[in-house]
């Protein structure tokens, strides 16, 4: 099955019934009590984020391609919650076919808050270093996924009049990172997309806004640290050490600092086009 291009008020998973509520309204004046769709949920910052959205009462969806990182996640959200385990779904963000089936796969749900986390790091190398493929495969999910799911599940939230997305970009989006070409051009994609969007669904009532972070300590920075190490001839603590250094606060972003950082944007029902850093002050030098 091939998903059909959706316009905001297409067709589209998740409806409540509800006819088009102007600008927001009948909008829950708490976060406790939603549905949340969270991309890449398995591992690191999905996992993160899903933890502190379940901790903050919002049921979580878990998708993302590996189905027992998924039941990990789940287990996880289960002991923080003492409800049953959240519901897992697998999923290919980069491929249409495969979106749609989720978004089949999970009509039955009201879906009002829409967190694409999916990405990969790509290669560390000079772009003229670079193939087409590892260029295409970073694009494929760092930036069709997004799309793909949001233009999957948006049509329910413009029908219901209200609804958040949070996008995840990086502050590589922003500012230049030696060989990390096809990552950094992504992550500016990513937060051109959710602009753009929101000029879009705003007036319909769905907030798009999206978070930056910084270098985050985790297994996915543990390997950055290798390749810059390769890359550069330094050892791995230089690395690390190195890639703090650029940030005013001289540290690593933690992954519940990410979670934190998203239930407290969806707290903030004025939050629209926005794109917030979460880097240490990475930006700020």
């Amino acid at each position: 099955m091939t998903a059909s291009p959706a316009t905001p008020g297409g067709a589209g998973p998740a409806s409540d019934g509800a006819g088009p509520a102007p600008d927001g309204a009948g909008r829950p004046a708490e976060l406790r009590g939603r549905t949340a769709l969270v991309t890449g949920a398995g591992n690191g910052l999905g996992r993160a984020i899903s933890l502190a959205l379940a901790a903050a009462g919002v049921r979580v969806l878990l998708t993302g391609r590996r189905a027992d990182a998924l039941h990990e996640t789940a287990g996880l959200v289960a002991r923080v919650t003492g409800a049953p385990a959240a519901r897992v779904a697998t999923v290919d963000v980069a491929d249409e076919r495969s979106v749609a089936a989720l978004a089949a796969e999970l009509a039955d749900e009201t879906v009002s808050v829409l967190v694409n986390n999916a990405g990969v790091p790509g290669p560390v190398a000079p772009l003229t270093e670079i193939g087409v493929d590892d260029w295409d495969d970073v694009f494929a999910v760092n930036v069709r996924g997004v799309f793909l799911v949001c233009r999957a599940f948006l049509p329910a939230m413009v029908r219901r009049g209200w609804g958040d997305v949070i996008n995840l970009a990086s502050v590589s989006g922003k500012r230049p990172l030696a060989g990390r070409t096809p990552y950094c051009a992504s992550k500016t994609a990513v937060i051109g997309l959710s602009t753009t969007l929101a000029a879009e669904v705003g007036p319909l009532g769905v907030t798009v806004n999206t978070l930056s972070p910084g270098p985050v300590r985790g297994p996915r920075m543990e390997r950055n640290f290798r390749l810059e190490a390769e890359r550069t001839g330094r050892t791995v603590e230089a690395a690390e050490a190195e890639f703090a250094g650029r940030a005013l606060l001289h540290r690593l972003v933690e992954e519940d600092e990410v979670g934190r950082a998203v239930v407290a944007m969806l707290s903030m029902p004025g939050l629209h086009a926005a794109d917030i850093d979460l880097s240490a002050g990475m930006v700020a030098r």
